[in-house]
């Protein structure tokens, strides 16, 4: 199973702000790049078909696809007739471009579609992966990679059958200040960790989607969806999976709203060293998004840590590591997974850390349900790291 290693000590930072010094000069994807070399523009850039035209898909990756290098918005999947005629107008996308759930499967017969980045419910995401892996097509699926591991399982197996290239929707292995919190951890940089905090979440209210409280759509609650951050957050900044999870559900504060998925939950992530990571999630409180990091010599923090931009950091010795630019998170994301296709290399976040995810979120529900911790003896045992490619 392939693994990434960390950056060499030479300063990724220094780069970024380099970079960020030239007018007009946009940061999406340098932390991902060997040389700026790869920054020329390829022969051809690679076409996304974007699945599902919510408010991710609208208000995050379709704009990013108008700042990406090497992939271009050529086409969409959407069950609206309406929203697919207003997408054709505002994104100049081709009507032979635009299909159904129905007309999914003559994706096969279009070459302008390179990638198709499923943006479902978390239920339908093992479906339209498997389906795309069938018409040939690379895939990019959003997170959690899926609802059960059997599911998860079944998308991995397919687009090894299909031969195609499979990533997990985890931006934040793009953005600067996550980057900089692996390097710190994972380098000892202020020496071993012995604790971990993270949380994440909102008060679910009339803005949410009514998907989000529905189980059979969603597969579970918060933890299924803000809670993933934190996880992923703990697990990169330390630099190992851990061996046992210990978690309580959070008292139900509204019954009728909350009544098939969880309204929050408590968990903690069990290291082989003794580090251990306090974890919330909730979707009855208004939450920050904070990574925080205690060790021998010091601490790290990211407030906010996980949104789409004005992420931020400090350290306790106030060395300006954690001051570093935002950029736009998802060009970075698709950026490096269109590289990965052009120069045939790995993803660094591939289906495999989607399935160990999903593992471990099914580990953190059963250690809630019965009160008692569980083993992770069983979990992939993939690292998220930075890429020194």
């Amino acid at each position: 199973m392939a693994d990434w290693l960390l950056p060499t000590p030479s300063s990724r930072r220094d780069f970024l702000r380099t970079l960020s010094l030239g007018a007009g000069t946009t940061l999406a994807g340098a932390s991902a790049l060997a040389s700026p070399l790869e920054w020329l523009a390829p022969a051809r850039k690679l076409g996304v078909a974007l699945v599902g035209l919510g408010n991710y898909s609208a208000g995050q990756l379709a704009p990013a696809l108008r700042q990406t290098k090497f992939c271009q918005l050529t086409g969409v999947v959407t069950g609206s007739p309406a929203k697919a005629a207003q997408w054709q107008q505002q994104y100049s996308i081709a009507a032979k471009n635009c299909y159904d759930y129905q007309t999914f499967d003559r994706l096969i017969d279009n070459p302008a579609i390179d990638i198709v980045y499923v943006v479902l419910p978390n239920a339908l995401h093992a479906e339209y992966v498997v389906r795309a892996a069938q018409a040939g097509k690379h895939v990019i699926c959003e997170k959690p990679m899926a609802t059960s591991v059997a599911d998860a399982r079944h998308m991995l197996a397919a687009m090894e059958k299909a031969g195609k290239k499979f990533s997990v929707g985890y931006r934040l292995h793009f953005e600067p200040h996550n980057q900089e919190m692996m390097r710190l951890g994972q380098g000892l940089a202020y020496g071993k960790i012995n604790h971990l905090a993270a949380d994440n979440g909102f008060k679910f209210g009339s803005g949410g989607t009514p998907w989000r409280v529905n189980k059979k759509l969603s597969g579970g609650g918060p933890l299924m969806d803000m809670g993933v951050y934190c996880l992923q957050g703990c697990i990169y900044t330390k630099g190992q999976v851990p061996i046992s999870i210990t978690a309580k559900f959070i008292p139900n504060p509204d019954p009728v709203l909350f009544k098939e998925v969880e309204a929050g939950v408590n968990w903690q992530l069990h290291f082989a060293d003794g580090t251990v990571a306090d974890c919330r999630t909730s979707y009855a409180e208004n939450m920050q998004g904070r990574l925080r990091a205690d060790a021998a010599t010091g601490w790290f923090e990211l407030a906010p840590a996980f949104g789409y931009g004005g992420l931020a950091g400090q350290t306790s010795d106030n060395s300006g590591k954690l001051n570093l630019p935002n950029i736009n998170q998802q060009a970075a994301q698709m950026d490096d997974f269109a590289q990965c296709i052009l120069q045939n290399k790995p993803t660094r976040v591939p289906g495999e850390m989607g399935l160990r995810d999903v593992q471990l979120l099914e580990a953190i529900y059963r250690a809630a349900e019965t009160g008692q911790s569980v083993s992770t003896k069983d979990v992939v045992q993939l690292i998220d790291r930075t890429s020194a490619e």
